[in-house]
């Protein structure tokens, strides 16, 4: 038995909101439900899925799905609809896509497991920078 596939439509407005207007709804929405340590990271040469990435911590899960739930309505009201919401569930760790801008939003335990700061700026450093030479 086969069933049809789900296809999730997205859309975007014509002409679609510029990278700069798309990361000020994504603070907008963050900051309106209080997201804590929130970072962004230019990505762009790193990575083709997206050009910046958004980090947040949320003091509980309800936190962390509320301040996602946050993001993905203030890009709606710029008439972006994500391309994916995915850890919803669960609630420690909610990934909203928005194309070019990617929200993370974390509990502190999970996003210092994982360290996405870290990964993306790999490779930011000068050699000597912050480290002393060893001879």
């Amino acid at each position: 038995m086969t069933t049809a596939a789900q296809v999730i439509k997205t859309s975007l407005p014509t002409p679609p909101p510029s990278v700069d207007v798309l990361l000020k709804s994504v603070h907008d929405g963050l900051a309106e439900l209080k997201a804590k340590d929130v970072v962004e990271i230019d990505v762009r040469g790193k990575s083709s899925v997206c050009d910046y990435m958004v980090v947040a911590s949320g003091t509980s899960t309800r936190h962390v799905k509320s301040a996602a739930d946050e993001v993905v309505r203030f890009a709606k009201q710029l008439g972006v609809m994500p391309l994916g919401v995915e850890g919803e569930r669960e609630a420690e760790w909610v990934l909203v896509d928005l194309g070019d801008v990617v929200v993370h939003v974390m509990l502190p335990r999970v996003r210092e497991f994982y360290a996405l700061e870290r990964l993306w700026s790999v490779g930011d450093q000068h050699p000597g920078d912050g480290a002393a030479d060893v001879a």
